[in-house]
C-alpha cells in the first residue's frame, strides 16, 4: 500500500483533497501531520507527498517518488538545489487557471486598446470629454499581440486573440501547445519581436530565467504605443524601470494583476500614473471550479502512479516549471 503525506501545514483544501484521496483511492495509506516534526516522521517511508518538502525533512525521506506542488506558480524558494537533484517527480496544476486568466487578460487588452482609463479619469471629475482619450485608439484586427508564455493560460489567450483578428506571436520554450494561426518562436528571440508588438502580454512563472525579463532595456525596445501587460509573476518585471517607462511615453500604459512586491506600496509612482490599469492579484479570485480541477489532476496522478503510469504535468525541475 503506497503511502501519501499531505505536508503541513494543513488547510482546508489539504483536508478535503486528503479525505476524498483516501474515499476515492482506498489503495492508499494517507497521512496529514500536523507539524514540520511530525511530517519528518511521517516522510520517512512515505512514496508520495503533496505540498513543499523542507531541505531538513527530504533527508529523511527514504522512498519518496512523487511530489505533487500544490501551485503552479509557488512561493521563491519552493525549488531548491537538493530537491532539483532528487530522483523524485514532481507535478503540479498549471493549466487550470486557463480560461479565468485569459479572460482578465483581455479586459486589459479591450480597455487599453479603447482608451477607457481615460474616460474612467473623466467620470471621476464629472466631465463630458470626447476628447479624454490621450493615445492612439488601437484597432484589433490589424495590431499584434507577443504573448510571453504559451502554456495553459497563453494557449487560450492566443485563441481568443485571434478570435479578434489579431496577429499571435508567441514565445515559450517548452511549445506544449499548438494554435491555428500562432507565430511560435524561442526566448532568445523576445528583443528582435518587442517592436512588433502593440500588446506585450507575460504569463511565465518567475524562474532564474525570467526575473526582471521586463525592464529598461526591454521596454526601450517597445513601440511608444503599446501597451505591457503582467498577469503571470510579478518579479518577471522591474516596476521601476515599467513606471519610469510609461511616464515618460516609451510605452503607452500597462496592465497589472502582479507585482514585483506585494502588496504594492502606497507611495509607489505606479498608483498615480495614467493610463495604467492595476487589480490586486485577483484573476482567478472567487473562480469556484478551481478547487475540483486542482483535484482532478492530482487523483488522475494518483490512478497513475499506482498503475507505474507517466505522470501528467511533470515539473522540470531545472527551470521550476
Amino acid at each position: 500500500m503506497p503511502k501519501f503525506v499531505f505536508m503541513p501545514p494543513q488547510d482546508n483544501l489539504k483536508r478535503e483533497f486528503a479525505a476524498r484521496l483516501s474515499d476515492t483511492l482506498p489503495e492508499y495509506d494517507v497521512h496529514s501531520p500536523q507539524t514540520d516534526e511530525e511530517a519528518k516522521k511521517a516522510i520517512q517511508d512515505a512514496d508520495a507527498a503533496m505540498g513543499w518538502i523542507p531541505p531538513e525533512t527530504l533527508q529523511t525521506a527514504q522512498k519518496i517518488k512523487w511530489l505533487h506542488n500544490p501551485d503552479a506558480g509557488p512561493f521563491f524558494g519552493y525549488y531548491y538545489e537538493e530537491l532539483c537533484k532528487h530522483p523524485l517527480i514532481i507535478t503540479n496544476p498549471r493549466g487550470i487557471y486557463w480560461d479565468h486568466i485569459s479572460h482578465h487578460i483581455l479586459m486589459f487588452i479591450l480597455a487599453l486598446s479603447r482608451g477607457l482609463p481615460w474616460y474612467m479619469d473623466a467620470k471621476r471629475e464629472r466631465i463630458w470629454d470626447k476628447e479624454a482619450r490621450k493615445t492612439p485608439y488601437i484597432f484589433l484586427g490589424d495590431s499584434t499581440a507577443l504573448i510571453n508564455g504559451v502554456g495553459g493560460i497563453g494557449h487560450e489567450t492566443a485563441r481568443l486573440c485571434r478570435e479578434l483578428g489579431m496577429r499571435v506571436i508567441g514565445i515559450d520554450p517548452r511549445q506544449e501547445y499548438r494554435i491555428e494561426g500562432v507565430e511560435m518562436h524561442q526566448p532568445n528571440s523576445l528583443s528582435e519581436l518587442l517592436p512588433q508588438a502593440d500588446f506585450i502580454i507575460t504569463t511565465v512563472p518567475h524562474t532564474p530565467e525570467t526575473e526582471f525579463t521586463f525592464n529598461k532595456d526591454t521596454f526601450a525596445l517597445m513601440k511608444s504605443t503599446s501597451y505591457f501587460i503582467n498577469i503571470g509573476r510579478g518579479m518577471v518585471c522591474k516596476l521601476d524601470d515599467l513606471a519610469e517607462a510609461v511616464e515618460t511615453g516609451v510605452i503607452a500604459g500597462c496592465g497589472l494583476d502582479v507585482y514585483e512586491t506585494e502588496p504594492l506600496p502606497s507611495n509607489h509612482k505606479l498608483w498615480g500614473l495614467d493610463n495604467v490599469i492595476m487589480t490586486p492579484h485577483i484573476a482567478v479570485a472567487d473562480a469556484e471550479n478551481l478547487s475540483e480541477r486542482r483535484f482532478q489532476i492530482l487523483i488522475e496522478n494518483a490512478r497513475q502512479f499506482l498503475d507505474n503510469k507517466e505522470l501528467h504535468n511533470v515539473v522540470d525541475k531545472d527551470k521550476w516549471f
